[in-house]
């Protein structure tokens, strides 16, 4: 400032003049220094480091990029100018070099929060983020500097320590725990699901009381957030996963089958013994002539051992049509393509009720893809209701209306 003053005398400007005129002639320079520094900084460091990484393919550089750390590096360079020249100030020193202390801690907060955004961003290229995510342990971290940033903030604007600050935050942890409640939540919540690995990403839960079915798409400090199938997001508090019940399918997933378990109803009226003809057609059946074969050979023989009479088809034991379909049923399923033989596989009877008699079907498909699972199962049952007839049964159904009023036509004639 005495510099500028001694020059202005020099060129003869009045005694009255010189203060204001120096005053206002080192703002401008100040002004000035800081957009020429900030245009070198922006327009040839960063371009030339960001030149470098892109010709150079550094390791992870496109993140430091695409998250903008340089140019937010950038500001500080016109703050630490203010800063320096401060003491030029004297009367208006301190608050010069209180604003300006300010703002290099408002971008070094921006920084470092960017800084671990690139570091969950990595974390996210290896394998073990699918099983192990840390986005809300990223997200404690930022709530964490962002409050000591605060803090530091709010004590160098009223020039206090920030020991001082630190003391009087006990009184307000009532109050920081009913703002951060859900964040407390979620940590804690984080924590059990990650180290139980009850959520992976990528996982399909169901969890109705949300309305949600889906995979999971993200895991963060609050939410978990989940892309139903009909394509929606449901939203899920991370806590609400481990205090109510939920569905995940992983391990059906990974066992890489997915179970059937559907029930054909027969109508009661339609199970009777087998005749002679019915024991003659379902020889003729390939995959029944070994069991057909085998039966009756083991019903005659018990038969024959206890000298039971068989001129009424009551006495001693005997094949009945709902017996041979279980038992074609079972030798179908074996055969067919689309079942896993590894798995649990069995054809059984459920106690009756007033929709018929339940034959039951449990095996596991050998795909766990929601199409082909459905495709199978539907080749399946598609075959039965079509076949049942053939062994003398029919398939229960409720009459409707057209039963109703062809039942009439028959009386009416």
């Amino acid at each position: 400032m005495s510099i500028i003053r001694k020059q202005l005398l020099v060129y003869g400007v009045e005694t009255g003049w010189i203060d204001l005129l120096a005053f206002t002639i080192l703002i401008t320079l100040i002004i000035l220094l800081c957009v020429i520094a900030n245009f070198i900084t922006q327009k040839v460091i960063i371009r030339f480091i960001t030149h470098l990484i892109r010709k150079h393919q550094l390791t992870w550089g496109h993140l430091l990029l695409e998250r903008k750390v340089f140019r937010k590096l950038s500001h500080f360079v016109p703050a630490t100018i203010i800063y320096t020249f401060a003491e030029t100030f004297p009367t208006y020193q301190k608050l010069i070099e209180t604003l300006a202390l300010t703002y290099i801690m408002i971008v070094a907060l921006s920084v470092t929060n960017r800084l671990l955004s690139i570091f969950n961003d990595i974390y996210q290229t290896y394998e073990i983020a699918k099983t192990k995510p840390i986005k809300g342990y990223i997200q404690v971290a930022k709530i964490v500097v962002v409050t000591i940033g605060v803090i530091l903030i709010i004590a160098n604007l009223v020039g206090q320590s920030p020991i001082i600050l630190l003391s009087g935050i006990g009184a307000l942890s009532a109050v920081f725990m009913l703002i951060f409640k859900d964040s407390i939540l979620g940590l804690v919540a984080g924590v059990q699901l990650s180290s139980t690995d009850m959520v992976r990403m990528g996982d399909w839960i169901e969890m109705p009381k949300y309305g949600a079915n889906g995979d999971v798409i993200d895991i963060s400090l609050n939410t978990v957030m989940v892309q139903n199938f009909d394509r929606t997001i449901t939203m899920i508090p991370s806590y609400a996963l481990i205090s109510d019940s939920f569905i995940n399918w992983r391990g059906m997933q990974e066992a890489g089958g997915r179970r059937i378990k559907r029930a054909l109803y027969m109508d009661v009226s339609s199970i009777a013994f087998c005749s002679k003809e019915m024991i003659e057609h379902c020889r003729e059946i390939d995959i029944l002539k070994d069991y057909m074969t085998e039966r009756e050979r083991e019903i005659e023989e018990y038969n024959r051992v206890n000298e039971i009479d068989r001129s009424n088809i009551v006495n001693g034991r005997a094949l009945t049509n709902i017996g041979v379909f279980r038992a074609y049923i079972n030798q179908y399923i074996q055969r067919h393509s689309g079942i896993n033989k590894e798995m649990t596989l069995m054809v059984r009877q459920l106690a009756p009720g007033e929709h018929g008699l339940p034959i039951e079907i449990y095996a596991f498909t050998n795909s766990t893809q929601w199409t082909i699972y459905e495709a199978i199962q539907a080749d399946i049952f598609d075959h039965l209701f079509a076949v049942a007839g053939q062994f003398g049964l029919r398939i229960f159904q409720s009459p409707a209306g057209s039963d109703f009023k062809l039942d009439n036509q028959r009386i009416a004639r």
